[in-house]
């Protein structure tokens, strides 16, 4: 692993520091793009304006006057964390803001697949439907947008994706009533990394805007959206999208309401679950606590299970629902654990233990669960640093022929274009695809999997040279010891970090006093900072370490018997 220090422009640094923010966060700040403090700044008053998203005016004329009319609505979601947080904010957003008929749909995992299909339109139809909205899903819909337009329905999506485009390069859309997604050709708005749950609160804040101007309700009596900002944050957390300033307001302005104990009485109850204080919510509880049970449902049940939870006001349901949902999530991790050993032991069959492993990873197995291949492709993209597929036969009924995939990707190596030019080489072997440049899935056919494999493998040799290939981890350079402290430890947890905008990660050569194993799979270590002795821990790590090393941590706080100390989570250790 290659340790590479952040570059923090010194004047940015020092005119942040100068608008009053301290120092150690003005230097982190500095190396993570930002230029003013206006950036830092999440007062709802400083999100982008609605009316700067293409569609978003339409969407709300659309969706008030299908209300005007008593429209019967209906949400088509997505079986993913973000899918059920976006359903659950469009389905809270227009009742509160009015409407009177509004229900659901989550299409199932197995059975269904991903997105508005044909068969979905049908189905929400023959619910007696008038108007179809997509959450999280639908810019690739462009057979089941059709039936569904066959069929009558008025349609509006709310994605996103990336576009698909043809093989000249031009965008292919669904022919919706109505498309809000940012990044579909002509939007001009400067947030492209919005989630789902995003997209969809964009457009009751502008369905707010337009029924205030039609004088729905008494001057100053409009409805407050900003009880819905708890589940947009889990949402955009979950969903790993790049926390841009507009996005960092969003899980800030989420996360304060939580902290404050004003949010809907599932995701109280999830806290709950997941053995979680509110009143110290950070982002990694909805990423790594919170997000994870919701998806749970999709991935092994029904995530109809996690929708309900998000959207009841009843706390005994909410409890009854966040304990089948935490159940769900133990037995996902006994699934996932089995299948990523072996999955881990197949990938790592394709090297001898003396060379470096093929440029991309591609596993299947006919015992793999659906469910959780992108789970288990993550975790052998981590060990290995290489993009990785992992595949399952498909249990929908038909399907019988078709394998799952689901792929998670590395730095520098887009894993949708990569699956756009492996279609275009081998047609027959790709069924269906979509996703980001990070995380991608895809429908095989099993005769073809060779060809699957033998295309990703061509690709990635292309694409991927061995300064990419090279296991990276920027870090925030040394810490000085002055902020080598529990306060500064908790106020660093109490920012929001995440994707695009990485948690600290401090490097710096250490001392090894004293190291021993514990837990048979984690080193427990102390270390000579500055001349004083500090704790710390290695997470799923025993080899042993020499007696100084470059080592990348975390500042972290251990709390015991009542008395706060720093540690030092360690991340990695440079090596040549």
């Amino acid at each position: 692993m290659h340790l590479i220090p952040r570059s923090a422009p010194a004047q940015t640094a020092q005119t942040l520091e100068q608008q009053g923010i301290h120092p150690l966060l003005a230097r982190l700040y500095a190396a993570r793009g930002v230029r003013h403090p206006d950036e830092l700044d999440d007062a709802l008053t400083k999100l982008l304006p609605p009316d700067t998203m293409k569609g978003a005016a339409a969407a709300a004329r659309l969706l008030a006057d299908a209300m005007a009319a008593n429209l019967r609505l209906c949400i088509v979601a997505d079986y993913d964390c973000d899918g059920a947080t976006a359903c659950a904010v469009g389905v809270r957003g227009l009742r509160l803001l009015g409407a009177q008929q509004v229900s659901y749909l989550v299409p199932d995992r197995v059975v269904d697949g991903y997105g508005l299909t044909p068969t979905i339109a049908e189905r929400v139809h023959a619910q007696g439907a008038d108007v179809l909205i997509t959450v999280d899903n639908g810019i690739a819909s462009i057979a089941g947008v059709q039936r569904a337009k066959e069929l009558g329905l008025q349609v509006l999506v709310t994605d996103h994706h990336l576009v698909a485009t043809d093989e000249d390069g031009h965008a292919l859309l669904p022919a919706a009533d109505v498309i809000v997604n940012p990044n579909q050709p002509g939007c001009d708005f400067a947030s492209k990394n919005l989630a789902g749950v995003g997209v969809i609160f964009y457009v009751l804040l502008a369905l707010r805007a337009e029924l205030r101007q039609r004088g729905a309700w008494p001057t100053g009596q409009q409805p407050k959206l900003d009880t819905l900002l708890p589940l947009v944050a889990l949402g955009t957390v979950a969903d790993v999208v790049k926390l841009d300033a507009n996005n960092r307001r969003l899980v800030s302005q989420g996360l304060k309401r939580v902290q404050s104990l004003a949010m809907p009485a599932g995701l109280a109850s999830l806290f709950v679950a997941a053995g979680r204080i509110p009143e110290r919510a950070s982002a990694m509880d909805f990423g790594f606590a919170l997000g994870p049970r919701i998806n749970a449902a999709g991935r092994l049940a029904d995530m109809t299970l996690g929708i309900e939870c998000l959207l009841t006001d009843d706390a005994a349901r909410a409890t009854e629902l966040a304990q089948t949902l935490d159940g769900i999530n133990r037995e996902r991790r006994e699934v996932e654990g089995q299948m990523r050993e072996q999955a881990l032991e197949m990938a790592e069959m394709l090297f001898d233990e003396d060379e470096e492993p093929p440029p991309a990873i591609c596993v299947f197995d006919p015992d793999f669960h659906e469910g959780v291949v992108g789970i288990v492709a993550a975790r052998i993209k981590d060990k290995l640093h290489r993009p990785t597929f992992v595949l399952a036969p498909s249990s929908a009924p038909g399907k019988e022929h078709e394998l799952k995939g689901s792929g998670r990707s590395i730095p520098g190596f887009h894993l949708r274009d990569a699956l756009d030019l492996v279609a275009k080489r081998y047609p027959q072997a790709i069924l269906r695809f979509g996703g980001h440049a990070m995380a991608a899935g895809c429908t095989v056919h099993e005769d073809y999997l060779h060809e699957f494999d033998q295309g990703l493998q061509e690709v990635a040799a292309e694409w991927l040279d061995a300064a990419t290939l090279q296991r990276r981890l920027e870090t925030d350079g040394p810490l000085p010891a002055q902020w080598r402290t529990p306060d500064m430890a908790s106020t660093l947890q109490r920012q929001v970090w995440g994707q695009g905008f990485a948690p600290p990660t401090f490097s710096e050569e250490l001392e090894v006093v004293n190291q021993r194993i514990v837990g048979e799979k984690h080193l427990q270590l102390k270390l000579r900072h500055h001349g004083e002795v500090v704790d710390g821990i290695w997470f799923n790590h025993t080899a042993s370490l020499p007696s100084r090393a470059l080592l990348a941590y975390r500042l972290d706080v251990d709390e015991w018997q009542g008395v706060q100390r720093t540690r030092f989570m360690i991340e990695g250790m440079h090596s040549e």
